[in-house]
Order: structure tokens, then sequence, then C-alpha cells
């Protein structure tokens, strides 16, 4: 088609490929501003006819690992736009992930891996707000990142993180978008509330590969029994890119694979989609219907003061309880010692719960319940191992309030405060 007269200013861009015909001009061509287009560094993606860039924009995303797999997750988002990141990883960069991780130079070896990926996605993308934590997601994360997010990525590689992320945002009502790689191989998995979670996925080898974590005390092994995975960065470049195009879809409101994961195979590039089956049984279906922000924060706030103004309210028999065991003491027979200890029980190794004089296996004394006997009423909660921003529910028989310690949000969330957080 030959069109005569073309305005000054404008052009006529190539001729459009079969998904982009929908959103053509009765004349079968889009015509583009020049200018403006020079001026917005997404008016690409605009060219789709549902794509909101705004949307994008004000998206609040966390990301739970920044390995080789967080890499490429964290790259995606800022080069599409989005505009609001949470990114947490527990460890510092070694050699041998440089082979793996696009975002990691050899000068940054040493430095935590959340905090140089935070800073690349800055680079790429100046104006996403960034906010990173080096820290274990199971105990030192608040599950009020998980209310302020509207998706939870996952790039992990064990199945205790998954499984916390995973009672997490069920509980918060947020999906999440799980990703593994081994080898050459890859899935993706997309877990949303209403539908079949990840422990709906977990096999009896699995439970007992997760068991392998903990000593007899419930103590956290100092060595995994399990070597490293072996992976590769195109592997991760797969299921990551899959990750964040869903995650894009669940933005828009579009079918996703809710329930479902993608199985991608490198050695013969075959795979396939499984669908998942929920089970009435699992444990990560329980939701908080409704959750309440406390002005102050965790560290503000004394056991004490708290269950008596919940009691106030609900009445005297309500109990305050935590989303994690926390270690209250580490008790030697031998040596009828006792030592006070106040951190989530996952946080203690099996060889810091040895006795440091006759070196026994100490028993360990652990609540997850506040009754109002308790002799630590006077400490405030993240003294007693409750971390910041994080909910806890006061319950009286069947009825529950979810607290959230919203005094933290600021500390916790950082420069995605204000705007998201105002």
């Amino acid at each position: 088609m030959v069109i005569e007269q073309v305005r000054p200013g404008y052009r006529i861009p190539r001729q459009l490929n079969s998904l982009e015909q929908r959103d053509m001009t009765p004349e079968g061509l889009r015509i583009e501003n020049v200018d403006e287009a020079r001026e917005d560094r997404f008016h690409r993606f605009k060219l789709i006819g549902w794509w909101d860039q705004e949307r994008l924009r004000n998206a609040r995303v966390l990301v739970v690992g920044a390995g080789a797999l967080g890499n490429e997750i964290v790259k995606n988002l800022a080069l599409l736009g989005v505009g609001n990141l949470f990114v947490i990883d527990l460890d510092a960069i070694e050699h041998s992930n440089l082979s793996r991780s696009v975002m990691f130079r050899a000068r940054d070896e040493g430095r935590p891996k959340a905090e140089v990926v935070a800073e690349a996605a800055r680079d790429i993308y100046p104006e996403m707000n960034v906010q990173w934590c080096q820290g274990n997601v199971v105990y030192d994360l608040g599950l009020g990142v998980y209310r302020w997010a509207d998706v939870v990525l996952g790039g992990l590689d064990n199945r205790e993180a998954r499984l916390a992320i995973n009672r997490a945002a069920f509980k918060l009502n947020r999906p999440w978008i799980d990703g593994a790689i081994e080898r050459l191989d890859g899935v993706a998995r997309v877990f949303s509330p209403g539908g079949p979670c990840y422990e709906c996925t977990m096999s009896k080898e699995d439970w007992k590969l997760l068991e392998m974590r903990r000593s007899c005390a419930l103590l956290t092994r100092d060595q995994m029994l399990m070597g490293k995975v072996a992976t590769t960065p195109t592997s991760a470049s797969i299921i990551a890119a899959i990750q964040v195009q869903e995650a894009v879809k669940l933005l828009h409101d579009l079918d996703s694979l809710c329930g479902k994961g993608y199985h991608f195979f490198g050695l013969t590039h075959d795979s396939y989609v499984a669908e998942y089956t929920r089970k009435e049984e699992c444990y990560s279906h329980d939701k908080f219907d409704r959750v309440l922000s406390l002005g102050k924060g965790a560290s503000q706030t004394q056991l004490r003061a708290l269950l008596s103004h919940v009691r106030a309210e609900l009445g005297a028999d309500t109990v305050l309880e935590f989303n994690n065991d926390i270690l209250t003491a580490l008790k030697c027979r031998q040596c009828a010692t006792a030592e006070t200890v106040f951190r989530s029980l996952g946080k203690v190794s099996e060889r810091e719960g040895r006795c440091p004089a006759c070196g026994q296996a100490r028993e360990p004394e652990t609540t997850s319940t506040i009754y109002g006997d308790e002799r630590y009423l006077d400490l405030t909660f993240h003294e007693l191992g409750v971390p910041l921003f994080d909910i806890i529910t006061a319950r009286s028989g069947s009825d529950r309030w979810h607290i959230e310690f919203s005094g933290d949000r600021r500390e916790v969330l950082g420069p995605l405060c204000p705007g998201p957080c105002a």
C-alpha cells in the first residue's frame, strides 16, 4: 500500500506482523509521532495494544534471590520499566558467580548480591525505585513487604525458602512466580491464591530433602548434605524471561500460567506445560482476611503493651501468634545450665546449639505464641526475634486480628517510601 501524503514530523513504520495487525489503523498502518518516540524509551512496548506502561511504572515487585536467575529477572524488570523493586538475598558475590550472573563484575566480589543487583537495576533504569536487603527470606523479611508487593518472583535454590515465600504470599493474597534451573533445564511456575500452591506440588522426596536442613533439635545444619547444583546462564535467561513475562501478564490482568508450570529441556529444546492440583489438606492456604496497621514498629512495641491492648478489645483469653518459632533458651541437661537466646529458631545453627562446656547438644526452648505469663514480656517484638515490618496475629477463639508493624515501613522499604507508601 502506498500513501501519497505524509504529515511533517511523522513517518510510516514497517509492515506490521500478524500479532500487531489488531492495533493497525483502518488503512492498515500505524502512524507514529517521531518526536514523541525519541523522548519515550518505552514507545515500542506501547505498540502492543493492551500494554499499560503506567501500570508497570507503578508496579511493586518483590524479587527473592539475586543469583543467576535473580540477575536476569531484575534486568528484565528494569528494561521493561517496572518502577518499584525490593530485592533480598542472603549471600555475597563469589568468583564462581561471575560466569552465570549478567550484573556482577570481578570488582564486586565480596559485596552483597542484593546490593549490586539493586545498583545495576538503577543503572539500566534510573527512574526505578529500588531497595535491597541482605538477609534470609525465611526469617529476616517481615510479611509487610509481601503486603506491599503486587507480585513476588523467586530465583531460589532451596525448598525451605520456596515454602516460606509460598505461605507468606498466600497469607497476603499475592501471586508468586517460582523459577528453578539445573544444567540446561529449568521450570517456571505461577502460584496464585485460590489455586494450587507450591506446597501442593511437593513430593515425599521434597519433604525428605527439606528435613535434611534440620538437626534432631530443629536447629539449622552448618553444612548441607547435598552439593551445589550445576547451572548455566543460558538456562537462567530462558526461565527468568518466562517468569517476568508471566509477571507482566498478571500485572495487566491477562490470563497466565496460574496453577501451572512451564518445563524446558535445553538439550532437545522440548518443553511442556504441567497443570497442578490443589491439595485440600495443604497447610499453605491460610489467608489473612484483614490486616490492621499499627503505628509503631516491632522495635518500639513491647509484648506486654500490645497483649494488654488486644485483650481489652478481644477478651482476656487473647494470645499473640508469630509466623516462625522463636528460640528463647538453650538448655544443657548434663551441665544443668540454660542460656537465654532470643532469635528465630532457624537462624541458630546446630554448632551454636552445642554446650560450650561439655560439647553436648542442648535442648531448645521455643515459642510461637505469647500467653501472658512469659518472663520476657517487657521485651520488644524485635528484641524477641520478630523481624521488622512483620505481621503477627492476635487470636481469641475464632476471632483473629492480623497486626502489621507499620511503623517499620520507611526503615524497611527505604526509597520505596514515600510514593508507593504514602
